[in-house]
């Protein structure tokens, strides 16, 4: 199947090649200079635009940073440059009502549209062990899943049109409470004398287990892949945290939900991450911790 895949940074970037080991032709375009050499490096084809990736194409995976860039993108080229009844998926993390804006778009335009973001960062997309959360109507998800099973280990069906930003946007919520809640706990720890490993041993297999904590622990030494034992570098940036829980945010508030901990998991880490913790792993937050107990104490 050829694969226009535009948007090839940390994520998108190791689902391309990927699907280019997998055997589909693939034809890649990023505007960042680094990202497509990255890419190109990885055996993914480049073209000198968006447009012409998308002629000819099966299908057009975008994996962009907003739905402002989304919707840009389609209007802008890429709905213009694909053939009739061309699949578009989307695997950007963005708000439902613009996943539910851009499929409209596309379908108005004779095409065929799922939004598919994805979970297990930048080690699930190398190893191409992602999970997919697709919002799709029809028969589109049964063509999409082949594809998408290349690059994840699960592909779920959530529903229609959304469903898959929806299903994203709680999973992220959940993530961003309970690493905060992992991080307080090994820093109460040092406090009280615990040792990371004997509070990793005791947590791991109790009641505190969690992604967060035998995943990416955010500690160096029990869980020897996680972000903490090389300086932090995600991963999963705190950017993206702080943009994600900006999106649970906004459905809380649109749905009326009386949230408290994702709300205020939002404002902790959209705090640090204008504070320098953009570019570190969202689990460098301990650090944060760790310095306003010093303060405190």
């Amino acid at each position: 199947m050829r694969i226009a895949f535009i948007g090839l940074g940390n994520m998108g970037a190791p689902m391309a090649i990927n699907l280019v080991r997998a055997g589909h032709d693939v034809a890649g375009f990023d505007l960042v200079p680094a990202a497509l050499e990255h890419a190109r490096s990885g055996g993914v084809p480049i073209t000198a635009d968006a447009a012409a990736a998308v002629a000819g194409a099966d299908v057009v995976l975008t994996m962009l940073p907003s739905g402002e860039h989304v919707l840009d993108a389609y209007r802008n080229g890429l709905i213009a440059a694909a053939a009739p009844h061309t699949l578009f998926i989307d695997s950007s993390t963005i708000d439902v009502a613009d996943a539910r804006a851009a499929r409209d778009l596309v379908v108005a335009a004779g095409h065929r549209a799922i939004d598919a973001p994805v979970s297990g960062g930048v080690v699930g997309a190398e190893a191409g062990t992602l999970t997919f959360m697709v919002g799709a109507e029809g028969d589109d998800f049964a063509t999409a899943e082949p594809i998408l099973t290349v690059m994840g280990g699960r592909v779920v069906h959530c529903g229609g049109s959304g469903a898959g930003q929806a299903a994203k946007v709680c999973n992220n919520m959940i993530l961003g409470v309970s690493m905060i809640a992992v991080c307080e706990a090994f820093v109460l720890g040092e406090k009280l004398g615990l040792t990371h490993e004997a509070l990793f041993d005791v947590a791991s297999a109790a009641s505190g287990q969690c992604w967060a904590l035998t995943t990416n622990c955010p500690v160096p030494g029990p869980v020897p892949a996680s972000p903490a034992n090389r300086d932090y570098q995600p991963g999963f940036a705190g950017a993206l945290m702080a943009k994600d829980l900006g999106l649970a945010l906004k459905a809380v508030e649109a749905t009326g939900v009386a949230a408290e901990l994702g709300p205020l998991a939002a404002s902790i880490y959209q705090r640090f991450a204008d504070e320098g913790g953009a570019g570190k792993d969202f689990s460098a937050i301990i650090n944060i911790i760790r310095q306003n107990s010093e303060k405190a104490a």
